[in-house]
């Protein structure tokens, strides 16, 4: 079943991979030409004929070398093409499955399991169509035409040819599968913990120091590269041992094979010179069959890795979209929330209860409530990631439902507690936004996200390498460079999701001032816990355990008793009061 999914999803490039097979059943059969038509030649020489009885052989072993290289290179040509071309379909197929998984539905994957899944399981995904089917094919096609050939020779030898290339090709390989089972449901795994255990060591590095835990996250690193090693030793060992058995049964089915053609020479029954001929050819016939014993454990490597990545594929997204989805949104869409309920699977509470909010443009909304209280959920509703329980969530009067969920997401976009930068130029961070943008636009970007000055500063100034997730800027450069990036796709709605995470009050407080500026005249949700600066929205909603406990203008909500004020006392430092229901 797994198999016949994997070869379903490559079928697109069945063309060039029977073109491989072809080419490369040609090519074994040409060296299988070359070598019967050698020895045939060589043992009619000995006989001193006529050299125009030797000439046909002559140019076949010409031909026959020639072709045999021209049609190896063709067969590697063909089949990593259409090896290549599978991967890109299936490495397409696996993201496109992810991105509506993110991010309700990927906790239950490790992001190290993930990236093996898609890099490694994939690739041995794809040596299905190089190791397995195109070899297999060939050994089948070259067996089938030796064994006809000796049969036609010499009855007998044909028999015997047959008996031994099935055990090679067929016994072997099946009793080296059984052997290698458990052991090939064991590498994708050994693997990616191995890949999940390194990533920790690398991302963690520094809160393993700072706890006193990096010698025992190495020691874990250590176990999970030695259970690989373990793992790929045994899987060696087993191949290495099948590859010997067909070895010894290669051997003695030729020396079988020229035992009955020297007998049936001596018997008058077969013309000396093919002696050599079948010697030969049952020799070198098993050349495509020796590498099945590699083969049965690469199929079974690939249908283990094909199982994992079929996980993927067959994950359900927590939010489906509809099977006729109405067009886009419009450019400036006005968006409502009303009695907007979420609840997580397995919670008995529900994450947001009955929720009011009203976007529109030009208007700005700032959510504040202690961690726990909804923000980000209700975040994740207006995005598509999670499905309401009830209420409903309208774009343009009709239910957010209606639309697909890539179309409501390119209306939104923003800055994050955790925007990712990817270890390439400031440039290319940017163009992630909009391929097209040259760099006037750029520039008029960073300069609404008060960062062009320091990009001039540069040496480099756009082509400036930012390092892997942005490890060579400040944080607050980090953020202001996702602003940049929010300002150029030009969102309908811009989300800025905790964006002073992790940044100290000063320069918290000067991000907070300038992307409230930016992002004048434009619908504007910020997400926050901090409330400097919230003078500056139209309205402030106060999340409490989902539940929506007040709203209304800064001015306002200070003046009254109530978990606003609360909270605002305690971050000024003179009344130290947790927000209401925390968690």
């Amino acid at each position: 079943m797994v198999m016949r999914r994997l070869f379903a999803l490559i079928r697109p490039h069945s063309g060039r991979l029977a073109l491989a097979v072809s080419a490369s059943a040609i090519a074994e059969l040409a060296t299988l030409a070359l070598m019967g038509t050698a020895a045939w030649m060589i043992a009619r020489a000995a006989e001193q004929p006529p050299l125009a009885a030797l000439s046909l052989a002559i140019v076949g072993v010409r031909a026959f070398a020639v072709s045999r290289g021209l049609f190896r290179y063709g067969e590697r040509l063909a089949s990593h093409d259409a090896a290549l071309r599978a991967l890109a379909t299936l490495r397409g197929r696996v993201y496109d499955a992810l991105v509506p998984l993110a991010p309700a539905g990927l906790p239950s994957f490790r992001s190290a399991d993930l990236l093996s899944r898609m890099v490694a399981d994939v690739e041995a995904v794809q040596d299905a169509v190089v190791r397995v089917f195109v070899p297999a094919t060939t050994a089948a096609v070259v067996a089938a035409l030796a064994v006809g050939f000796g049969f036609v020779t010499l009855p007998m030898a044909g028999v015997t040819l047959a008996i031994g290339l099935l055990v090679a090709g067929v016994v072997v390989p099946m009793v080296t599968a059984a052997a290698s089972r458990r052991n090939a449901r064991r590498l994708a795994p050994a693997r990616a913990e191995l890949a999940a255990r390194t990533v920790d060591l690398l991302h963690g590095s520094a809160d393993l120091a700072v706890f006193g835990a990096a010698e025992q996250a190495l020691m874990e690193a250590e176990q999970a590269g030695t259970e690989l090693a373990r793992v790929e030793r045994r899987a060696s060992l087993t191949t290495a041992t099948a590859t010997t058995a067909s070895m010894l049964v290669q051997g003695a089915t030729t020396v079988a094979v020229t035992l009955l053609a020297l007998s049936a020479a001596a018997a008058g029954t077969l013309a000396p010179v093919m002696v050599p001929v079948l010697a030969l050819v049952a020799l070198i016939s098993f050349e495509p069959i020796l590498p099945l014993v590699p083969v049965a454990r690469h199929l079974l490597e690939a249908r283990a890795a094909a199982a994992r990545v079929l996980a993927v594929l067959d994950a359900e997204p927590p939010v489906a979209d509809p099977d006729h989805p109405r067009p886009a949104p419009g450019h400036h869409p006005v968006i409502e929330v009303d009695e907007l309920t979420v609840r997580y699977a397995g919670d008995r509470e529900p994450a947001l209860n009955g929720v009011d909010l009203r976007l529109e443009p030009g208007r700005r909304v700032a959510v504040v409530g202690a961690s726990g209280s909804g923000k980000s959920t209700l975040l994740a509703a207006l995005m598509r990631f999670v499905e309401p329980e009830s209420g409903t969530v309208r774009v343009d009067g009709h239910d957010i439902r209606e639309y697909a969920g890539d179309d409501i997401r390119a209306r939104i976009a923003g800055v994050t507690q955790d925007s990712h930068l990817f270890h390439t130029t400031v440039r290319e961070n940017l163009r992630l936004a909009d391929p097209t943008a040259d760099d006037e636009r750029l520039r008029a970007a960073l300069a609404d996200a008060r960062l062009l000055s320091w990009v001039d500063s540069l040496p480099d100034g756009l082509d400036t390498m930012v390092g892997e997730a942005g490890g060579q800027l400040s944080g607050g450069q980090r953020q202001r460079l996702g602003l940049a990036r929010a300002l150029l796709a030009d969102p309908p709605l811009m989300v800025l999701d905790e964006p002073t995470e992790g940044l100290d009050p000063d320069t918290a407080d000067d991000l907070v001032a300038d992307l409230l500026a930016s992002t004048r005249g434009r619908a504007t949700l910020l997400v926050t816990h901090r409330l400097t600066g919230l003078d500056e929205v139209d309205e402030v909603v106060v999340l409490d355990a989902g539940r929506v406990v007040q709203r209304g203008r800064h001015a306002d909500l200070v003046g009254v008793s109530g978990p606003y004020q609360d909270l605002w006392w305690a971050a000024a430092g003179h009344q130290p009061v947790p927000l209401r229901g925390a968690e």
